[in-house]
């Protein structure tokens, strides 16, 4: 089985074409559809400024396709949490098209910038170029980003990390990864903030934006291995007792 990521720019569909505008900002859809007919409820993750997630939902609310927007956290969460309620004669889904070709996906795809990031487990039987070329005929752009064996990955946790790489945004991987490079994570680092921003060459208030931004992924999700892991090793202990 092959672990396979796109990007796809999903044209007509709201959640992509508008948050093409709002690039600092990622969406996760983070629960299951339910619903029935027409009108289908699910639930979404929005991160980044405030300003920006408000003017997103904005306009998210006002697409025809869109019933209803009901942010269930306050905007200035780190993770705001909203039900929305769509028509699904209105709305082109990508899961849907999977599911038609018979293809198995990770749910919880994210959404970067106007770019839908989705990962799929194929088998030998599964033509990638069949399902990239039905992808397309309906009026969408995809990338590749990843396709390798699933044994070839490794543990779980390279998947994961794999994974929350590919949610940071261009700028946000540019001015991580020169932080980096430049030292600014070392015990004794000569580098400030300043020096990244000249280096990437926006203004420093930007590139601390974008760093912070970047570091909240990143560590986040160092969180959530440290806490899977220490919660292994406690029931290895336990058994082992």
């Amino acid at each position: 089985m092959r672990e396979v990521t796109l990007r796809i720019r999903h044209h007509g569909e709201p959640e992509s074409d508008i948050s093409a505008d709002y690039p600092t900002i990622t969406i996760r859809s983070v629960s299951s559809m339910t619903g029935s007919a027409a009108e289908r409820k699910r639930i979404i993750e929005l991160t980044g400024p405030e300003s920006a997630i408000a003017g997103f939902l904005d306009e998210f609310a006002a697409a025809p396709a869109v019933l209803k927007v009901d942010p269930l956290t306050p905007l200035d969460v780190p993770r705001v949490l909203v039900a929305v309620t769509i028509d699904s004669y209105q709305w082109d889904s990508i899961s849907q098209r999977l599911t038609d070709l018979g293809v198995h996906y990770r749910t919880g795809a994210t959404i970067t910038a106007g770019w839908e990031q989705w990962t799929l487990f194929l088998d030998e039987s599964d033509d990638l170029n069949e399902i990239v070329v039905s992808l397309e005929r309906a009026g969408n752009d995809t990338d590749l980003v990843r396709n390798v064996e699933v044994d070839q990955v490794g543990e779980q946790e390279q998947l994961e990390f794999s994974r929350v790489l590919s949610e940071l945004t261009q700028r946000q991987r540019e001015v991580l990864g020169t932080a980096i490079g430049l030292g600014y994570y070392r015990p004794k680092k000569e580098t400030s903030i300043e020096d990244i921003a000249d280096t990437v060459g926006i203004a420093s208030t930007t590139a601390w934006e974008h760093l912070a931004r970047a570091e909240g992924k990143v560590m986040d999700e160092v969180g959530k291995h440290l806490a899977s892991t220490g919660a292994r090793a406690s029931e290895r202990q336990q058994s082992s007792e």
